[in-house]
């Protein structure tokens, strides 16, 4: 048995509590964007827990963040993994830099690193699998689930006290020249420690997020202490050049309309042909739930808005020359796969029936902003791949 879903209508602290009460034994692999995220559970327990792009989770990560490993060491650690095709773990142990036991206690916190990095997760589709379990033994734990979750919504509370302290984005942070302590001695943690030599006086806050080695929470977490110990301030802000934000919003407007109605088009005729059941159908959609695709996917009228400021943030991230071109050329790029599907399972009558639907979907939007269709040529490349027939040799 297996069952899919997304973490904007069953919460993961929901998904966490399902499996516990329900003492399930499977797989739930978890996707947003480029990254994924595996948990296995045994009689409701948590067993393992891998990540993929995610280099807060990765094991070196974290024993760098804790002092454990130097740069240098894991550099080496890591060419050997590459070259030897032995996992990273069992490297550290034959170079003589972890014993069996420290390994064992770093991938149990590894494994806790990777849920808790999930609490924060508000969108993202999973898929459970019931009974799939690892083909080793190697590396697994045993954590209480309840306990779990316990510490993931304490987690959670701390983060939201973390953001009224923490500076906008584009705030510039200092070490302070002269603190005001009550003594001759400050005390700070190794993570503050780390922290607070990324603090330069030129950096804004998401420069040192994007050069800690920590992760954002933890990296967030010493900043948001060291400022109410009023060791860290502000000093000023970057200036940020906007050019044309309207005529930019038009654009992302007229875009997420576009692609997010063709995009539903596409799905529910591929659900309605083969059955929403259908699980290499399902492993496919959430193949392609990748990237920029997670902004636009099964978007209605009621978190249109919600979804339309995050498409400018993950977007506002890419260089200013770039992004356009990007976006637009990334998005036709997903189409022209997703009417390959069409072509090769439904067949071409289909195929131009979901062209023909599109169509009828995306006049009004195109037509409500002609302008800057007419700019940025938005329909007439759309048209363009509607048109074409393309196949591709993935099989469901």
């Amino acid at each position: 048995m297996s069952f899919t879903g997304n973490l904007q209508t069953v919460t993961f602290p929901d998904l966490l509590q399902l499996f516990s009460a329900g003492k399930k034994t499977g797989t739930v692999n978890i996707i947003r964007g480029n990254i994924r995220k595996e948990i296995v559970f045994k009689e409701g327990n948590i067993i393992s827990a891998t990540s993929q792009d995610a280099e807060e989770d990765y094991l070196g990560q974290i024993l760098l963040k804790t002092g454990r490993l130097t740069k240098t060491d894991l550099q080496r650690a890591i060419y050997m993994h590459k070259t030897s095709g032995k996992r990273i773990g069992q490297v550290l142990v034959e170079m003589k830099l972890l014993s069996r036991e420290e390994l064992g206690l770093f991938l149990k916190q590894q494994v806790e690193e990777v849920i808790y990095n999930l609490f924060s997760w508000k969108e993202g589709e999973f898929i459970f699998k019931e009974g799939q379990l690892p083909a080793t033994r190697e590396g697994l734990v045993d954590l209480n689930t309840m306990n779990i979750i316990m510490e993931g919504t304490r987690r959670i509370d701390e983060w939201v006290e973390i953001q009224k302290v923490l500076p906008n984005d584009h705030q510039i942070l200092r070490v302070v020249a002269s603190p005001q302590v009550k003594s001759d001695e400050v005390t700070i943690s190794l993570d503050e420690f780390r922290v607070i030599t990324q603090i330069d006086g030129t950096r804004t806050l998401q420069e040192i997020l994007a050069q800690s080695p920590l992760g954002d929470f933890a990296t967030s977490r010493a900043i948001y202490k060291l400022m109410l110990a009023k060791l860290v301030e502000v000093s000023g802000a970057k200036e940020v050049e906007v050019a044309d934000p309207r005529e930019e919003d038009s654009l992302f407007w007229l875009l997420l309309r576009v692609y997010a109605a063709s995009f539903t088009t596409i799905q529910r005729t591929l659900e309605k042909k083969l059955g929403t059941e259908n699980e290499k159908l399902q492993i496919t959609l959430a193949n392609f739930r990748k990237g920029i695709w997670a902004y636009f996917n099964g978007v209605n009228h009621a978190d249109f808005p919600t979804n339309f400021e995050a498409l400018k943030r993950a977007i506002g991230k890419t260089p200013k020359e770039t992004r356009t071109l990007k976006l637009i050329s990334g998005l036709n790029q997903i189409l022209e796969e997703q009417l390959a599907y069409v072509y090769n399972y439904l067949g071409i009558e289909i195929r131009k029936q979901v062209a023909a639907d599109i169509k009828k979907e995306v006049a009004l939007p195109l037509a409500e902003r002609r302008e800057i269709d007419k700019k940025y040529d938005v329909g007439n490349e759309l048209y363009r791949i509607l048109k074409e027939v393309k196949v591709t040799k993935e099989v469901l």
